[in-house]
């Protein structure tokens, strides 16, 4: 079973255009499917990592080849060309976004300020967080992490106060970021399903404040490929359970495989629903870390998972004296991104250490607009 779904990834060919659009390779020593395994096109000769030769087209033996909508979903991740893109692509690329004359939107992500809600002395909750992103940033649009209310899920009383102080400050509450809920990618079939359960109630939350997602993550354990059965299963369950209420089910590269943007992509094609999508982080490629740590180049990343996309997370750690991220070219990557169409918000989260979390926050809202307003030049 492995060796032949790595035979349909690795040649997946369209004969009429001669591209090899997702190309996954073996690794020689261990036979496991290559971690960075989506290549750009057919120029490329080896794996970014490793170095793995790709292997050479043979067109007379085509392997199965994916729905001609998946296939032009591919092919715009990899020529970053929008028009190119399928139906199932544009609805996710305009999925809740408000089309006007600006490249992109901006947005706030809760956890930006992550310890200024930790420290009591502060004294500012989750409450607060609307009226702190209009008045203290200016930013009318925000994106909540569930830690910062996590026994209020079910909580009508709460709910319903945290949406009038959205409405009372002119804010959009667009999406719910869930941790710790269980791993939806489980190899345990009944942890799996104690986990997609788990999930309902932030769905539920998401659908009484207005927003259009919930976040979640797409952990799992064992082999590439079986992580890729797993991570399906259980999001397929949840994404079941989100549409009858219009909530989209959108997972972060947030750690492990999911770190993996080749690994991501694939898992969306094997869910196949139009409410389950992603959430590109620029910073979250890392797939391990620690002395041998494993990166994901993150434009590939962004690249592989912008087809898929309901939003789009601007991680910031460190700024230069011109105000640009350190890690992370701007430019770079917003152009990566509006080339697929995407026009919604773009949320910003700050997990620096060099300024305070304001002024992070601050730092990064300059630099997007910096960055929207030469793309609006353009």
């Amino acid at each position: 079973m492995a060796a032949a779904l790595a035979l349909i990834c690795s040649a997946v060919v369209c004969g009429h255009l001669g591209f090899d659009f997702l190309w996954m390779p073996l690794h020689r020593c261990t036979g496991e499917l290559c971690s960075s395994g989506f290549i750009g096109n057919a120029s490329v000769s080896e794996c970014l990592l490793c170095h793995t030769p790709r292997p050479p087209l043979n067109r007379q033996e085509q392997p199965t080849m994916l729905p001609r909508r998946h296939f032009l979903q591919s092919l715009a991740a990899t020529t970053a060309v929008a028009g190119l893109a399928g139906s199932r692509m544009l609805a996710h690329a305009h999925e809740g976004h408000d089309h006007d004359h600006a490249p992109f939107k901006i947005s706030l992500a809760e956890w930006s300020l992550h310890r200024t809600l930790r420290d009591d002395s502060v004294g500012i909750t989750n409450l607060d967080f609307p009226k702190v992103a209009k008045e203290q940033f200016g930013i009318d649009a925000i994106e909540y992490v569930n830690q910062f209310f996590k026994d209020k899920a079910r909580d009508e009383k709460y709910l319903t106060d945290l949406k009038g102080r959205c409405s009372d400050n002119g804010v959009k509450s667009l999406l719910i970021m869930v941790d710790g809920e269980g791993r939806l990618g489980d190899p345990n079939k009944e942890a799996r399903a104690k986990a997609v359960e788990n999930h309902h109630q932030w769905v539920d939350a998401a659908k009484f404040l207005g927003c259009h997602s919930i976040r979640v993550n797409a952990a799992s354990g064992g082999s590439y490929l079986e992580q890729i059965e797993y991570a399906a299963d259980g999001l397929s369950q949840l994404s079941e359970y989100a549409a009858k209420q219009d909530i989209n089910v959108i997972v972060e590269n947030h750690g492990g495989l999911s770190s993996n943007g080749a690994w991501l992509a694939v898992v969306m094609e094997r869910v196949g629903m139009d409410n389950c999508g992603t959430l590109p982080d620029f910073g979250n490629f890392f797939i391990s870390r620690g002395k041998n740590a494993d990166e994901f180049d993150r434009y590939h990343g962004v690249q592989a998972l912008m087809p898929y996309a309901k939003a789009v997370s601007a991680k910031t750690h460190d700024f230069d004296e011109e105000g640009n991220e350190k890690n992370t070219d701007y430019f770079k990557m917003m152009k990566i991104v509006t080339d697929f169409g995407y026009n919604g918000y773009v949320g910003i989260e700050y997990e620096g250490g060099g300024f305070s979390e304001a002024e992070g926050i601050k730092a990064s809202k300059k630099l997007l607009e910096r960055v929207r307003d030469e793309m609006a030049k353009a």
